[in-house]
């Protein structure tokens, strides 16, 4: 499953809510690091294993109102959410701890 953009509030909303596990990917693109670790993630999500996760990408600067909701003070922050609720966090650009983060997600279908 492809990486969506999330640039509305109330679509992040909807979305954090929706009773599936959501695997969001707080970026910037002035961070090196979210560039880098960005191509795992699209691996991650095409892997048939997480089929039920969904993904997505919120750039912190275009979507500022969500950022400062969900309190994002470092990029890249991953949060995997279910049923509105943070699961998991992960802050930083470590790709074994992304791909457990994502496992986990899968977990929760």
């Amino acid at each position: 499953m492809p990486v969506k953009v999330l640039s509305k509030f109330d679509e992040f909303q909807t979305i954090i809510n929706s009773g599936e596990p959501v695997v969001i990917d707080f970026w910037a693109t002035w961070c090196g690091p979210c560039r880098m670790i960005s191509p795992i993630l699209e691996q991650l999500s095409d892997n048939p294993d997480v089929s039920k996760v969904q993904f997505y990408k919120v750039d912190v600067d275009e979507a500022d109102e969500i950022a400062k909701d969900q309190q994002i003070k470092a990029m890249p922050t991953f949060r995997l959410y279910k049923d509105g609720k943070i699961v998991k966090e992960l802050v930083g650009a470590n790709p074994g701890a992304l791909q457990g983060l994502v496992s986990e997600g899968a977990l929760l279908v």
